[in-house]
């Protein structure tokens, strides 16, 4: 990254003293991690810093110190916004409604629309979060045993528990560094991996029930009533599609989740060799190549079609 944007950044998030940090709709742990990262970061050097989701923070991550101070809506004026982990202002959702433009976009995703004033962006980063702990000394701001927490969370998910097929050596170091904090790395990914609801449980069940293969494509579908008839209070897929994506001699696996307004959220996970975050881009959406997402108007058929016909010439 040019030391001459790292240094603009510093200088300006220094004279900055009312902030808005906000990141993606539907978090996941390195939009929560991130953004409490840098939102704890400011206020531990006295800066006035309002954090915001618009879907709020998931059960998931309710245990990290700071996320009950997270808004879904900003207020009042800041003189300064950032957005975290986000790769277009689309997907900040409600947040920023009736704001400027922001002054500072730090992310990671291949697909970064380059929205903001000033843009981080670091497409070999495995987790915004592994940015974040490299310019936060940078930017003259701490990295305290809950910061810590917040940023090592990020690595953990947007890894998959340090799996995903972009890993580095780096990343690795980064953690064991975030580690000596005194940070608890199993105590985490047991809350952001493997703990599970028994109503995520239970949605998980309905979309299993209703898996579809063609050749080394797999998917299945989410409805509203699904949602409703187990009471998962999310508008995600409760991460089943981590799960549809180790099926054997698989390559690509879909997951279709119907929303309220006939908008459907699809997510991709991919084996090497296949990049869906082009398929993604085509809908309006983003990611990486192993892991993107979109949110697509229409009904769940025709959505459906749509993306699984576009999906299966990844395959031919």
């Amino acid at each position: 990254m040019d030391n001459v944007i790292i240094q603009s950044a510093h200088k300006q998030l220094q004279a900055a003293n009312r902030i808005l940090v906000v990141s993606h709709m539907r978090p996941d742990g390195d939009a929560v991690g991130s953004l409490l990262a840098l939102g704890l970061s400011l206020q531990a050097v006295g800066k006035n810093v309002q954090m915001v989701l618009s879907d709020g923070v998931p059960g998931d991550f309710r245990h990290l110190k700071g996320s009950d101070k997270i808004q879904a809506k900003p207020q009042g004026a800041f003189d300064y916004i950032a957005v975290v982990d986000c790769s277009d202002l689309e997907r900040t959702g409600s947040a920023l409604n009736g704001y400027s433009l922001p002054d500072l976009n730090i992310d990671h995703h291949p697909t970064n629309m380059k929205f903001a004033r000033l843009n981080l962006v670091e497409t070999q980063a495995v987790a915004t979060a592994e940015m974040l702990s490299n310019y936060l000394p940078q930017f003259g701001l701490p990295i305290t045993k809950p910061i810590a927490a917040a940023l090592l969370t990020g690595l953990i998910t947007d890894t998959i528990g340090f799996r995903t097929v972009n890993m580095t050596p780096k990343a690795l170091r980064v953690a064991a560094d975030l580690m000596e904090t005194g940070v608890n790395l199993p105590d985490l990914y047991q809350r952001a991996l493997l703990s599970r609801s028994l109503n995520a449980i239970r949605y998980w069940g309905a979309g299993l029930s209703k898996i579809n293969a063609n050749g080394r494509l797999v998917w299945t579908t989410l409805t509203l009533a699904d949602r409703q008839q187990v009471g998962y209070p999310g508008r995600d897929d409760a991460d089943l599609i981590n799960l549809l994506s180790t099926i054997e001699n698989i390559d690509i696996a879909l997951i279709f989740i119907e929303q309220t307004d006939e908008r459907i959220k699809v997510s991709w996970r991919s084996k090497p060799g296949f990049d869906v975050s082009k398929v993604a881009f085509n809908f309006g959406g983003g990611g990486h190549k192993s892991a993107a997402g979109a949110e697509i108007e229409g009904s769940l058929e025709e959505v459906q079609s749509k993306v699984l016909d576009m999906t299966q010439s990844l395959l031919s």
